[in-house]
């Protein structure tokens, strides 16, 4: 018996496969490898793994209906890798529908579909995100860590963070201290 015809060894959809699993493959890694040292980037890995093996299966069952629905993995990887490495600055969501290859309008009902909430909710949330971790890690002020992760000061930080979390960013700080 003879096995499959050279041209479909290099199809598109397997090299696109192999691609794909090489990259979750690496994902996991990095969680497992990340998982005593820092579980928040560990955390992450593993949410960008299960958000592209969702999206996967749901563009390959058909389930979302229409591929234009919402983000592919790939676009779901750069637009959160895009965000995190630009937590310190304003990100707008024209920058995002540039890395995601959409349209602002259509990048905006897409990123809403796949995460949702808006770009903007989500931006803010993972500011949030790392402030805590910062706030955890590290001794810097409250004003340092607000700068750092992309808010205009310590209480545009503090009023969003009361907000999520019912109280202020530095009673949640001293509850969490290492005594």
């Amino acid at each position: 018996m003879e096995g499959p015809h050279p041209a479909q060894k290099s199809s598109p959809s397997r090299l696109q496969f192999g691609y794909l699993a090489s990259s979750l493959a690496q994902l996991v890694e990095v969680a497992r490898r990340e998982l005593e040292h820092d579980r928040e980037a560990a955390k992450a890995s593993l949410a960008t793994v299960s958000t592209i093996l969702q999206s996967e299966i749901e563009r390959h069952s058909g389930a979302r209906g229409s591929r234009t629905a919402g983000l592919a993995g790939w676009q779901v990887a750069r637009v959160r890798a895009f965000i995190d490495k630009n937590l310190h600055r304003t990100i707008h969501t024209q920058d995002l529908s540039i890395v995601a290859r959409r349209s602002p309008a259509h990048f905006s009902r897409s990123f809403k579909l796949t995460f949702g909430e808006p770009p903007h909710a989500y931006v803010v949330k993972r500011r949030l995100e790392k402030a805590c971790h910062l706030m955890i890690t590290s001794s810097a002020s409250l004003s340092e860590i607000a700068l750092s992760v992309g808010f205009s000061d310590q209480a545009h930080l503090c009023r969003l963070f009361r907000q999520a979390f019912g109280q202020s960013p530095a009673n949640w700080r001293r509850e969490r201290e290492i005594q």
